[in-house]
């Protein structure tokens, strides 16, 4: 009788101690670089354009109250309430360094995770071979969630957060899984079921709002959506490559 191993499991026998140290230090490393090489694309495309769309949220916010209000103390007490449940960091240094920080422990956590995923498939040799590990992350955690919900600027209606939730651990889960059957599988069964994975989500839907409706621009979101698809692709290419690249260096220093 033979006993079918599943990958997690295989994954935790391959990750010795002298590999997960190896994985761990590459991670540290390619996410720190990846992460402040996301925060300068950010800082120069994307956060442009998400001040802009938060100064019309704020204009269509005041417009609401003005227009709902006719008590000026009343008023004064929905801006103050307002301003203290969402606190954000200011404009300018603060800002930056708060979505630097944010930004490497993502990058971290996600190339703990990339290193993880290829290790299922033996150690890489060059960081070219990273590039096509990166690419799958932007496949998965990017391109096939945006599908369905892409990314929306501050004042724009949304549907249930739980929901949008839920549709998008599904599909990140779903595409993962997906991929790897398509491209590593042998059996055509196997390929087929792979396919049918990936476009399950987008058949089943993501959850809409009852009214399409924004504050900002529709120019403004589309700005939005090119500018984080294309920070999020450097980001995963290069964060896919590093962690081939360092990974391979320790490898070798360690023999």
């Amino acid at each position: 009788m033979t006993v079918v191993i599943p990958p997690v499991f295989r994954a935790i026998n391959v990750l010795n101690l002298s590999t997960f140290k190896i994985l761990v230090v590459s991670a540290l490393w390619s996410g720190f670089w990846t992460g402040l090489l996301l925060t300068a694309l950010q800082s120069i495309q994307v956060i442009p354009v998400l001040i802009q769309a938060e100064a019309y949220e704020k204009q269509a916010t005041v417009t609401v109250i003005t227009t709902h209000t006719h008590d000026d103390s009343k008023e004064t007490k929905i801006h103050d309430h307002h301003e203290a449940v969402e606190w954000q960091p200011e404009n300018g240094w603060e800002r930056t360094v708060y979505t630097a920080v944010t930004n490497i422990s993502l990058a971290v956590g996600f190339a703990l995770l990339l290193g993880a995923t290829i290790n299922l498939r033996g150690p890489v040799s060059h960081w070219r071979n990273g590039l096509l590990w990166g690419l799958a992350g932007y496949t998965v955690f990017f391109v096939a969630p945006s599908l369905g919900l892409p990314p929306e600027v501050p004042g724009t209606e949304s549907a249930n957060l739980h929901d949008r939730q839920l549709w998008w651990l599904m599909t990140v889960l779903m595409t993962t899984v997906g991929l790897w059957l398509l491209f590593f599988s042998k059996t055509r069964l196997n390929k087929l079921l792979g396919f049918v994975l990936l476009v399950s989500p987008h058949w089943i839907g993501a959850p809409q709002p009852d009214v399409h409706s924004s504050a900002a621009p529709a120019e403004l979101a589309h700005l939005f959506i090119a500018a984080t698809a294309f920070a999020n692709v450097v980001f995963w290419l290069v964060l896919g490559s590093l962690m081939a690249f360092f990974s391979s260096k320790h490898q070798v220093s360690n023999k």
